[in-house]
């Protein structure tokens, strides 16, 4: 995996961490919220991961 796919895997483990966890009904809210659009970008990131290859030869 890439860099960016293990930082949105974690941001989505934290978020959800915490949104299973806060006793508030906002912050369980909005902490959902957040793990949904990280583990999006999660899955994004992996798709686009296996499509760009970076060439390092220059011509």
């Amino acid at each position: 995996m890439t860099k960016p796919a293990w930082l949105f895997l974690c941001l989505t483990l934290v978020a959800g961490v915490f949104g299973l966890s806060t006793s508030s009904q906002d912050g369980e809210t909005t902490a959902l919220v957040a793990t949904g659009v990280f583990a999006s970008l999660w899955v994004l990131t992996l798709i686009v991961g296996r499509r760009i290859k970076f060439d390092p030869v220059l011509r």
